[in-house]
């Protein structure tokens, strides 16, 4: 049977997953690439056209595809179709969870569904690295990849915290100091810092809820505190955290642990931007697929288990790594072959910054 990937969306996470997943195609088991795009527009000719004259076959609603023709592009398939004869789809729209219950739930071909960070609840939560071992293949046919931001998170308190007796955590705050928008994207943008709400008693914001989320999803019930706020930056997004652990650790031990986890990148840089210009200049599409890019200089320990730092998320990166890691684990469920299929972009998952 054909392996096919759909991809529903072109923006942030959906343009360069697209362009990933047909770049190294051959080398993941993956037969074809489709995409939907809902609206044809001018603006967005030059990147549909791209996107296809490497491979990626255009899928549209029958209402807009003379629309789509009118602009000189190549409608492979009417949605249905392409949604019918897929084997993972991955929406990467914010509609995944309205989706899910209007169209994707009626279908029977496809094995898998994905939906990104912003649509909680759409299935079990998944970050690359860190919940692997619980993935279902007779359960999980839904599966949220979390937001950047949680999978930077959810990745230190692992890395950190996990040993062979289980989790050293006391308790965990993180300070999400978000971009105000996506160099992308047009609006949204702030004029000075904009500080949030902590909407959830419990938890704060939503970061260290659906990070909370992940980890019960491996049996934890993690002491876990986020607050946040939007800066007026486009470059990428820094958290600071403070982790209580429960056993005496040093500076060293801390870096010693960041090291042995291949998708942690360590810098000794301070800068945003500097972080984002080497992934502009080094990454995929800019994208640096590292879970978290971690500043040596600002590590402390304070009474010997209060862990402190900041830390970048790398923008979506370490989103489009769990999608296509989750994507090959749809098409054989076997995480040993996942890991040799992953192999074309791990280039990308830098150790040092």
């Amino acid at each position: 049977m054909s392996r096919t990937v759909h991809v529903v969306g072109t923006g942030t996470i959906g343009e360069p997953l697209i362009g990933m997943l047909t770049d190294f195609a051959p080398k993941m088991g993956i037969d074809e690439v489709t995409f939907h795009k809902r609206t044809p527009l001018a603006t967005d000719r030059a990147k549909i056209n791209h996107l296809m004259s490497r491979g990626a076959k255009l899928a549209a609603d029958e209402g807009v595809r003379a629309g789509f023709e009118e602009l000189g592009h190549t409608v492979s398939y009417p949605t249905s179709e392409a949604l019918e004869r897929a084997s993972v789809i991955i929406d990467c729209t914010p509609s995944g969870n309205a989706n899910k219950d209007e169209i994707y739930q009626h279908l029977s071909q496809p094995s898998g569904f994905l939906a990104q960070g912003s649509e909680f609840g759409f299935g079990k939560p998944y970050a690359r690295g860190v919940n692997d071992d619980v993935l279902d293949a007779d359960a999980d046919r839904f599966v949220q990849i979390v937001s950047c931001n949680t999978h930077n998170i959810t990745t230190l308190v692992k890395t950190l915290c996990n040993s062979e007796d289980g989790y050293l955590l006391d308790s965990a705050n993180f300070v999400c100091i978000r971009r105000a928008n996506d160099v992308t994207q047009t609006g949204g943008y702030v004029p000075s810092p904009s500080v949030g709400r902590h909407s959830d008693p419990q938890f704060g914001t939503h970061h260290a809820r659906d990070a909370h989320e992940l980890f019960t999803t491996q049996g934890l019930d993690l002491d876990l505190f986020s607050s946040a706020l939007k800066v007026n930056t486009q470059y990428m997004h820094s958290i600071w955290f403070s982790i209580r652990v429960n056993e005496d650790t040093t500076v060293d031990e801390v870096v010693d642990r960041l090291k042995g986890n291949p998708r942690v990148a360590l810098t000794d840089k301070m800068d945003a931007n500097l972080i984002f210009s080497f992934g502009r200049d080094h990454g995929y599409y800019g994208r640096i697929l590292s879970q978290t890019v971690v500043a040596i200089p600002t590590l402390a320990v304070r009474n010997k288990r209060e862990i402190y730092g900041f830390c970048f998320t790398p923008q979506d990166g370490n989103s489009l790594l769990s999608s296509i890691a989750a994507t090959l684990w749809r098409m054989e469920p076997d995480w040993d072959s996942v890991q040799e299929r992953l192999q074309p972009i791990s280039r990308w998952l830098y150790r040092e910054i």
